[in-house]
């Protein structure tokens, strides 16, 4: 099992989760877009959460300061977190806004002050788990829709919350975090898109 468990970390690494979270608004929205909407939609996330990440994590790393895409150095964490910050502002500024998709738009702010508190936190010398606070937030936002459109997702989200377990326990297995950095990323991700749910439900 502790051979298996490490794939967790990786299936569901932090960077995947913007893309999963627009998948599941794209299934489970009442709202209909046609076939060029959904195109740029898609591109727009791919490029801006997963493509330039990658290419600023090559640089960073052909420069020294970061070693691993799993960001295990505490003291490595601050310059991604910060970039993560300026593409989300990025995001939800000029593509995922309020009045295009207003759902998608409330979880991409959530993953916005989720970046934020585990920016700070590092100033506070504690690294909170973006393996957590990634997959608490999609679960959370899995089941806003779940209720917002009124289906019944039981399974899915069963799963999802099976997946959250998994996880924190490949980052227990890898040394990556402590119980208590594990249980801080899950509230710093399911806490602020929780409260969002207010204005969108």
């Amino acid at each position: 099992m502790k051979k298996i468990l490490p794939f967790f970390s990786y299936l569901f690494h932090p960077i995947f989760i913007p893309f999963l979270g627009t998948v599941f608004y794209v299934l489970l929205e009442d709202r209909y877009f046609t076939l060029p909407q959904y195109l740029i939609l898609f591109l727009q996330i791919i490029i801006i959460t997963f493509l330039l990440p990658i290419a600023f994590f090559y640089l960073l790393r052909t420069f020294g300061k970061i070693e691993s895409v799993m960001l295990s150095d505490q003291s490595q964490r601050k310059i991604p977190l910060l970039l993560q910050l300026m593409l989300f502002g990025i995001l939800i500024e000029k593509s995922i806004t309020v009045d295009r998709f207003p759902n998608l738009y409330f979880f991409f702010v959530g993953g916005f002050l989720s970046t934020a508190i585990a920016f700070l936190l590092l100033y506070a010398k504690f690294k909170a788990s973006i393996h957590m606070i990634g997959i608490s937030s999609l679960t959370v936002f899995i089941i806003g829709l779940s209720i917002h459109n009124q289906i019944n997702t039981i399974n899915t989200v069963i799963f999802f919350v099976l997946m959250n377990g998994l996880v924190a326990s490949s980052r227990l297995v890898m040394n990556a975090h402590s119980n208590k950095e594990l249980l801080v990323g899950f509230l710093c991700g399911a806490i602020p898109q929780s409260v969002l749910l207010y204005f969108w439900l």
